[in-house]
């Protein structure tokens, strides 16, 4: 059985698919090491779970300052030796990775070695890291046929967004006296959600609407956010991050968040309705792709960032509150975008394509 180097992080959309896989390969008795850096959500999520986790030190490129730009790429060679190092010291037979800056110097120090690469791509247009290295891959797994075009021909598998099983697990809610509404922005938080929610509250409480929030803030407004939710007398909790996500969409009759890819997989192996607002300016637009394609099919209310507020919030959860049965359908609409078998599907794809490294070739 071989090592493989799960590459990738910085966000829990990055981290989280990482972590389906490797239970997958562990299952079938491959040993999984992650490399990340320790600013990053894996430095949260990967110790807990018994993988070994090795860092490296580098920032991003895109859509950030010059001044992260320059210390990025004075950091750039040293991370890809240090990778290099990594790689000589666990002999992996091949490298899985979700994209993103982390995962940069590793693909690049793996390449060097020659190693397998099999890249996962959760957006139709593929990230900054990805589509630079997209020549060069092994194996391409994707989340939108649309990206297939960044790679060669035939080097790509339409395989879906790896989702915990436990999201798959989670049963249609029955409707309760009180609706319960899950607000999330992603590991980071949504300051736009979180503005919107917090001047809701006023509504709700002069409509006596009979509502519990769960709310995912992001570490840098929960502490405040927290101070005046408790002092709204609003029922819920306000939070920095949910560790146990699955049980937040269980108990949730309806979800507000961002359109990321991670976000939408999730919402459609648990088949819950969403009211989805897209981050403005993100590459190509692609988060306003995904919450039209949701919208379109009956599975979300689209609500543009710029119209969402207060009251906008408050007006469409009270609809949605008072058709149970349009909730349903919509749960219903979500759950036909899932791929229950992705992560048993790049688990299978990543050790087909793991070579064995000369320091453990039998003589």
């Amino acid at each position: 059985m071989a090592t493989i180097i799960m590459a990738g992080g910085g966000t829990g959309g990055h981290v989280v698919p990482l972590l389906a896989v490797a239970r997958e390969l562990k299952a079938r008795g491959h040993e999984c090491v992650f490399i990340g850096t320790r600013s990053g959500f894996e430095a949260k999520l990967v110790p807990g779970t018994g993988f070994p986790l090795e860092y490296i030190e580098i920032g991003g490129l895109n859509r950030v300052g010059a001044a992260q730009v320059i210390r990025t790429l004075i950091q750039l060679p040293l991370s890809i030796l240090r990778a290099r190092a990594l790689l000589a010291r666990f002999t992996p037979g091949a490298i899985f990775s979700m994209g993103g800056y982390v995962a940069g110097p590793v693909v690049l120090a793996g390449l060097w070695k020659r190693l397998p690469i099999v890249v996962m791509e959760p957006n139709a247009l593929p990230g900054l890291s990805n589509r630079h290295v997209a020549r060069f891959v092994t194996r391409a797994l994707l989340n939108f046929p649309e990206a297939a075009r960044f790679f060669p021909a035939g080097k790509s598998t339409l395989t879906g967004l790896p989702v915990r099983p436990e999201f798959f697990a989670i049963r249609p809610k029955t409707r309760e006296a009180i609706l319960t509404v899950l607000i999330t922005g992603g590991s980071q938080g949504s300051r736009r959600l979180n503005q919107a929610a917090q001047q809701s509250w006023t509504y709700f409480r002069e409509a006596a609407f009979p509502v519990k929030f769960i709310h995912q803030t992001g570490a840098a407004d929960c502490e405040t956010l927290a101070k005046k939710f408790a002092e709204s007398g609003m029922q819920g909790q306000v939070v920095p991050y949910i560790d146990d996500m699955p049980a937040a969409f269980a108990s949730a009759d309806v979800v507000v968040a961002r359109a990321g890819a991670g976000a939408l997989a999730e919402l459609a192996a648990a088949g819950k309705p969403a009211i989805l607002v897209p981050l403005p300016g993100a590459t190509d637009e692609h988060q306003l792709r995904n919450a039209e394609a949701f919208s379109k099919a009956g599975a979300a209310r689209l609500i543009l960032d710029s119209e969402m507020d207060g009251g906008r919030l408050f007006e469409e959860i009270s609809k949605l509150s008072a058709q149970p049965a349009a909730l349903k359908r919509m749960g219903d609409q979500a759950r036909k975008f899932s791929h229950p078998d992705a992560a048993r599907q790049a688990a299978e794809i990543v050790a087909s394509h793991c070579s064995t490294p000369p320091e453990k070739v039998a003589h």
